[in-house]
């Protein structure tokens, strides 16, 4: 707060100024046109009337909109009433975008932005009123000037801008960054050159910082190499041999990003940088060892070794220029050890990982299990270029799974399909064993030649538990809600409790389902349900991992349930008004709940209303007095369609009803309907 007794540096020195002329007549302007704030500190002026008409009786700067003077003058020379305060500003937006201009102020306020009026709050009051309004600011240098009025009693205002920074709101890019410069300069022979990047800092109020980023040049991809909430910064060029260029993006706290600054470059820098190291996978099949690598961008050449596992010296197979080697030399049945060099035009090389493969049929590969209640199924795929004419499943409670005859088992439901690559998928399902128990599989393919592969990778799978519901709940209770009703029960004591589901019992027909809740939480609420005296019955059920639950029985001459549930009956509050005018308007209305702190409706009106009324108000019902209070400030729109009661009371039910405004001002009324409103924060 800037208090209104303090004079500026530039107020004082027009008072000298004046003095030292021997009459105050003598100056040219007032000391009100001497005075100069630097933006974004505001020119403030007082004057002794409410419609800030004459010289200020004095002028001065004020960084903050923030005063309480109460029932005391704001200035000497001023009175205690009907009194007003102007406060100008003129700075800049930069890309300007949503801002919020918020007031709270006893008695009035009014603030434009270059001279069009943006809040009107402009009444004498006995409290403080607030209001926030949102705007959108151009790009570029803009005005802001608030009035303040004081007509009786205590003087009190308050005013801030600020940007709006949600993402769903604040869709608006900040200007590119200005005035990039940059210079390279050699850092060593091993980290090589760095670039000194710097640029004008922006003018958004709500920036959030800088990136940077870096592309090779010829490639339009850029990588993000630095952010920054400063205007400078070095990186270090990686050594490939190629040039690079730089542009610096602006982005806001919403994450707007704006465009890129002109490029700048191209640094250039000497290749001392390797190919990345291929990656080296091997494939065992009959004919061969077949090699694929991962392509490394730089390589002009890869070089492929191969030695044995008692050796220590590799042999060079090949060179080559595509990812990928099929030996067909090495011995069937004897393992050997592979790896691949990959190289660049300028001969910098990078050693790939080493990998053992021995030429022999493939095992199945791929094999997956699921254990659904009626057993285990296996689906593995087909190995590329195989052809397999049977194949066994070993299942075991020991693990390793050793593949004996005791330990085959009959794997049936055998199907073959192709998945979307058009390679041959396998399936069958292993219906014995034990619910609880725990296996290891492994499975054997032979192809057409009758050889047989050795085993696929084991698998580990743990049937289901059991298949007995757990018991039903204890200590169901109901409390009604002014928004719905609250289910409590005892915390289940079943140790595979998974969920509890939640119905409504209808005697009609079965139940209704209406929600889920987890293992560990005990409660539920219904809702939101407007509170309107009906009764109802719920019933919650216990569920376990397994999907055992007691069931409803939808059949004649059986119980409805497997088992006992529990159930409890409920009559909901009664927060229905108590008397309703006459429905007569040519309006009607129809409510609907919102998750939040406002009641929202939709407006249906006859055709006639948008010509002949002069507007429609929104009663609620105010339980405390029994009465239908108005919550529209002024009339709304005769065309209006839809409004949201932003006032509305959190967490309980409300009923609303329109009146349609004739051009006399006699009011008739709609129906009633129901909003019900969660607490804050659910």
């Amino acid at each position: 707060m800037n208090p209104a007794r303090r004079t500026t540096t530039a107020a004082a020195a027009a008072v000298v100024l004046a003095t030292s002329g021997g009459l105050l007549t003598a100056v040219a302007a007032p000391s009100a046109a001497a005075t100069t704030c630097n933006s974004p500190v505001y020119k403030r002026q007082f004057f002794a009337n409410t419609a800030f008409s004459g010289t200020p009786k004095k002028t001065d700067c004020d960084s903050v909109i923030d005063q309480n003077w109460g029932a005391n003058a704001p200035a000497s020379g001023l009175p205690t009433n009907n009194f007003g305060v102007r406060w100008t500003v003129t700075r800049d937006f930069g890309s300007g975008g949503p801002f919020a201009l918020t007031a709270a102020t006893q008695d009035g306020i009014r603030v434009y932005l270059d001279g069009s009026r943006k809040t009107d709050v402009w009444k004498n009051v006995s409290s403080t009123v607030s209001k926030t309004v949102n705007v959108t600011v151009p790009a570029g240098k803009h005005t802001l000037r608030v009035d303040y009025v004081n007509w009786t009693g205590n003087a009190n205002v308050k005013f801030t801008y600020a940007p709006r920074t949600s993402a769903t709101v604040d869709k608006v890019k900040p200007l590119t960054p200005a005035g990039l410069t940059w210079d390279d300069y050699a850092a060593d022979a091993e980290n090589g050159p760095i670039v000194a990047l710097s640029w004008a800092k922006n003018k958004e109020m709500d920036l959030a910082g800088y990136r940077v980023y870096r592309r090779v040049q010829g490639t339009s991809a850029w990588t993000r190499v630095a952010t920054t909430t400063g205007t400078s910064v070095n990186d270090s060029v990686p050594m490939t041999g190629k040039s690079y260029y730089y542009e610096v993006r602006a982005y806001d706290k919403a994450g707007n990003e704006s465009t890129g600054t002109a490029d700048a470059g191209p640094v250039n820098t000497p290749d001392r940088t390797a190919p990345a190291a291929p990656v080296l996978t091997a494939e065992a099949v009959e004919a061969s060892n077949n090699l694929s690598w991962t392509a490394s961008e730089d390589a002009v050449t890869y070089r492929v070794f191969r030695k044995t596992p008692t050796t220590t010296t590799y042999s060079v197979l090949a060179d080559i220029t595509t990812p990928g080697y099929t030996d067909t030399s090495a011995t069937y049945g004897r393992a050997y050890d592979y790896k691949v060099s990959a190289i660049d035009a300028a001969g910098n090389a990078a050693v790939s990982n080493v990998v053992r493969s021995t030429r022999t049929i493939t095992p199945p590969q791929n094999v997956t299990a699921t254990v659904p209640s009626w057993g285990a199924v296996f689906t593995w795929t087909e190995p590329a270029g195989g052809n397999t004419a049977d194949y066994d499943v070993y299942r075991s409670t020991a693990s390793p799974v050793a593949l004996t005859y005791d330990n085959l088992t009959d794997c049936r439901s055998r199907k073959t399909s192709a998945d979307a690559s058009g390679n041959t998928v396998r399936s069958c399902t292993d219906y014995d064993g034990d619910q609880g128990t725990t296996y290891h599989y492994v499975m054997t393919r032979k192809n057409t030649a009758g050889r047989w592969s050795t085993g696929s990778a084991e698998l580990t799978v743990t049937r289901p538990g059991d298949e007995t519901p757990p018991p039903p709940v204890t200590g169901l209770t109901a409390e009604p809600l002014e928004y719905g009703v609250k289910l409590d029960w005892a915390d289940s004591t079943a140790a595979d409790l998974e969920k509890y589901w939640v119905y409504e019992d209808r005697s009609c027909c079965e139940p209704e389902y209406l929600g889920t809740v987890p293992a560990g939480t005990s409660e539920f609420v219904v809702g939101p349900s407007a509170a309107d005296g009906e009764t109802r019955t719920y019933i919650v059920v216990a569920v376990d991992a397994y999907g055992n639950s007691l069931t409803y029985q939808d059949e004649t001459d059986i119980p409805d349930w497997s088992g006992p549930v529990s159930k409890v009956t409920v009559t909901e509050l009664d927060l229905r008004p108590t008397t309703a005018p006459e429905d007569t308007a040519p309006c009607s209305l129809l409510t609907y709940t919102t998750y939040g702190d406002h009641g929202g409706m939709y407006i249906e009106c006859a055709d006639s209303v948008a010509t002949e009324a002069a507007g429609i108000n929104v009663y609620r019902w105010d339980r405390a007095t029994s009465t239908y209070a108005r919550v529209t400030d002024v009339p709304l729109a005769p065309t209006t369609t839809n409004y949201t009661d932003t006032t509305i009371p959190t967490g309980t039910t409300v009923y609303y009803l329109l009146s349609v405004v004739a051009a006399d001002g006699s009011e008739t009324f709609s129906n009633v309907d129901s909003s019900v409103s969660l607490p804050s924060g659910t």
